[in-house]
């Protein structure tokens, strides 16, 4: 039993010790890339909300290390001057370092306002259409992705 309440009271410091190691910063390093652009490259932001499959969740300065999926959503980035973008994703990563930095790695992403609505329930027809003619379980897999890609995109447009 007083092992056991060794163990705990390292546990406790170690906590404490990275507590105090991390900081408490007002903005953290952010950077934001995809195959098509670099969006922020280790520039400074207040808050990151970003959708994943765990739920979308907000990033704020001394967050904890995580590593999480994206799925297809709007990351928004609230910027240190208050202005606040809106960037669609497919799909991606992002990361939260001990060090309060953060990056976020995108298949695809596009600014909200530069997405089409008609082309975006275009998308989304034609993968309804897919998904409905599709016969392989591959096919079928793929088609479902599109689909939740393409009510995403309607979703941001709307």
């Amino acid at each position: 039993m007083a092992a056991l309440r060794s163990v705990s009271r390292l546990l406790t410091r170690r906590a404490l010790n990275t507590t105090v190691k991390r900081g408490y910063a007002d903005d953290m390093s952010f950077t934001f890339a995809s195959g098509n652009q670099v969006y922020y490259s280790a520039q400074a932001v207040k808050q990151v909300d970003v959708p994943s499959f765990s739920g979308s969740f907000g990033i704020l300065p001394a967050h904890v290390p995580t590593l999480a999926v994206l799925k297809p959503g709007v990351v928004t980035v609230f910027e240190n001057d208050g202005k606040v973008n809106k960037i669609f994703v497919s799909s991606g990563t992002v990361t939260i370092n001990d060090d309060s930095s953060v990056q976020i790695l995108a298949q695809e992403a596009h600014p909200v306002e530069n997405l089409d609505a008609a082309a975006a329930r275009d998308v989304l027809s034609k993968a309804q259409s897919q998904l409905a003619s599709a016969s392989t379980d591959e096919a079928k897999a793929e088609a479902a992705i599109a689909v939740e890609v393409g009510e995403a995109l309607v979703k941001a447009v709307e």
